[in-house]
């Protein structure tokens, strides 16, 4: 069905496109994904996971479709990324999709309703199964960063599976800074202080564009201060592999190389001892898979969802299992960092 819908969704304005994806998702009318193969199931920061194949923060950025993901065949999902204030965002147009190259560029700047209307939802669903976690960041014009973050905690602490704090979009100006030793120091360690006694994992979700002493210098953080976990990566502010020149963030599959090669600098800098959350240009079980060897302990994606709809999940999830049995994993811990 999605083959035939994509030239007409391709004709519209990106993020027109995806407001009628989202209706279409509220409508409840998707039929629910089969269940998942066994051999899939795994755990990550304690959370018990279905399947390790999850849906990137920025589809769904006000916790409107979690439910609707989740019987898609995610086996989690991630709202967000939500601020403590409303904003709408940078100046339209602000999502580019290169066809070609398999790829989106975009430059949104954290455009949502608002950390109140997400919590709200979250909220709600308590009680329902699945893992939803919360993508949380900062208001642009904020004086205090750390501060936006700690709302963040303590409003969705408590409503979400697990909570991420997204310091590595390159599109709210100086918020990669937060990446910085001593600002990350300070930022995890008011964040974790904020989580209190609630059992949500923290984790923080990283760029692709770092040096090797930067990697370093956030592992070593993550590992001292007791982090659940990392997301690697974010978008990456690099042009390999695309000929377009519009500024923002690059996904997709020319963010694949680069991505995974980062995945397995943080696995080495780790020591393994940290859970690892791969993303970036992830559209196959073969690349899921790459993506576990390099040292993910599950993946997301997002942008495979517009070049190849829904039905990507479930051929994902079953091209890794055919993988696993043939290479004789039993699990997907078990896969996991053995590809050096």
């Amino acid at each position: 069905m999605f083959a035939a819908l994509r030239p007409l969704l391709f004709t519209l304005d990106p993020e027109r496109a995806h407001a009628l994806t989202l209706i279409a998702l509220r409508s409840g009318l998707l039929p629910a994904a089969a269940p998942d193969d066994p051999i899939l199931r795994t755990s990550l920061a304690g959370l018990d996971l279905p399947n390790p194949i999850g849906l990137a923060a920025g589809f769904d950025k006000n916790a409107e479709v979690p439910d609707a993901m989740l019987r898609l065949g995610f086996g989690f999902v991630e709202a967000g990324t939500v601020t403590p204030l409303p904003q709408a965002g940078n100046p339209r147009p602000r999502i580019f999709r290169l066809v070609e190259e398999r790829a989106v560029i975009n430059r949104l700047g954290f455009n949502n309703a608002g950390l109140e209307a997400a919590a709200l939802k979250l909220r709600h669903r308590a009680g329902r199964p699945g893992v939803v976690g919360a993508n949380i960041g900062a208001n642009k014009d904020t004086v205090d960063r750390a501060a936006d973050y700690v709302a963040g905690v303590r409003a969705c602490a408590a409503a979400a599976s697990y909570l991420t704090v997204n310091i590595s979009s390159p599109n709210t100006p100086g918020l990669r800074a937060l990446q910085d030793r001593a600002a990350l120091g300070d930022l995890v360690a008011r964040v974790l202080e904020a989580r209190g006694s609630v059992a949500t994992p923290v984790f923080v979700k990283v760029a692709p564009d770092l040096m090797p002493a930067e990697i370093d210098d956030i592992a070593r953080v993550a590992l001292d201060l007791g982090l659940d976990g990392l997301i690697v990566s974010n978008t990456t502010l690099g042009r390999d592999g695309v000929t377009s020149t519009e500024a923002g963030g690059l996904s997709g599959a020319p963010l694949f190389a680069l991505s995974t090669a980062i995945l397995r600098s943080f696995r080495t800098a780790t020591g393994g001892a940290l859970p690892l959350i791969g993303v970036g240009g992830v559209s196959s079980g073969e690349q899921a898979y790459t993506k576990l060897r390099a040292g993910a302990s599950a993946v997301q994606l997002y942008t495979a969802l517009i070049y190849e709809g829904p039905g990507v999940v479930q051929r994902i999830k079953r091209e890794l299992a055919e993988l696993l049995r043939r290479d004789g994993f039993g699990s997907i811990a078990a896969v996991v960092g053995t590809g050096g």
